[in-house]
């Protein structure tokens, strides 16, 4: 397949998207798939795309030649008393990615991360944060875009990426 896909903002309306992003994202092993109603009432997975966009939200979101969203990457800012699954520091902001599984391995996650971390970059940030289950095979996009493991929560990675 070749990849053909645009990138844009994310704006309010891409809120249910996201979601969708989520669910794929937590559901990337096919013989572990889990309900969306599951990972959506999940209370980290919640934070995610709770009231998307709040203040300080970023995304972006990926589409093919027809205009149909195929993948978003997103940034949120979490405190400690209400952190996500990748939460590090208050002020780190944490990278969710979600793509289609027929969109995947194309270069779309590579593209959506690149876009997100320079953008993270121009805002200032020093650092971005994501969360990675063991054996997901995105580990190794995240390792080659610079991401390092900085705590290990089984099943869960959390890796971070210097920005400066």
């Amino acid at each position: 397949m070749v990849a053909s896909f645009t990138l844009r903002p994310a704006v309010p309306a891409d809120g249910p998207f996201l979601a969708e992003m989520v669910v794929e994202a937590a559901n990337w092993h096919a013989q572990r798939a889990r309900p969306k109603f599951a990972v959506l009432t999940d209370p980290a997975h919640v934070h995610y795309v709770s009231g998307w966009p709040r203040p300080g939200d970023v995304g972006v979101v990926a589409e093919d030649a027809d205009g149909e969203a195929v993948g978003a990457a997103w940034y949120r800012i979490f405190t400690k008393d209400d952190a996500a699954h990748g939460y590090v520091a208050t002020g780190v902001p944490e990278l969710i990615i979600g793509v289609r599984p027929m969109w995947r391995g194309v270069g779309v996650g590579r593209a959506l991360m690149r876009e997100l971390v320079r953008q993270a970059a121009a805002a200032g940030f020093v650092r971005i944060a994501l969360s990675v289950e063991q054996g997901n095979f995105a580990e190794g996009l995240y390792r080659s875009e610079g991401f390092r493991v900085a705590e290990v929560h089984p099943p869960r990675l959390t890796m971070v990426r210097r920005l400066t």
